[in-house]
């Protein structure tokens, strides 16, 4: 089976408190969350990191799901279901209320390498 590489580049974080959690996975369902993907890759990186690498991924159809937990609680803080802390995701979809889709996050990973660059929004 052919494998790839993945370089994630995370732009515009607010600050270097806490960490990353980045989210990989080829699963519509189970985006943006990753919670019952088995094959989800997950990292968390210090928020100091702004380039994170997959090495040896299968190749296919991924999305990637980005948040900066800024107070290292292990997850996405939020008033009245509004993000309270970093969000971002891969192809930087255009975000209305609730997460993009899978399909308006998705990328292929076909050859050696892939590079994907997030951008970082914070609403508050």
């Amino acid at each position: 089976m052919p494998v790839a590489r993945l370089d994630v580049a995370i732009d515009h974080l607010r600050s270097a408190d806490g960490v990353v959690r980045l989210c990989l996975t080829a699963d519509p369902a189970n985006f943006p969350a990753c919670v019952d993907d088995a094959r989800a890759l997950t990292r968390s990186v210090p928020a100091s990191v702004h380039i994170v690498h997959f090495d040896g991924l299968p190749t296919g159809k991924y999305a990637l799901a980005v948040i900066h937990d800024a107070n290292g609680n292990a997850r996405l803080d939020t008033l009245a279901g509004i993000p309270r802390e970093g969000f971002g995701f891969s192809r930087n979809p255009p975000i209305g209320f609730g997460a993009p889709r899978f399909a308006a996050a998705r990328f292929a990973l076909s050859g050696s390498a892939e590079r994907q660059q997030v951008r970082m929004r914070y609403i508050f």
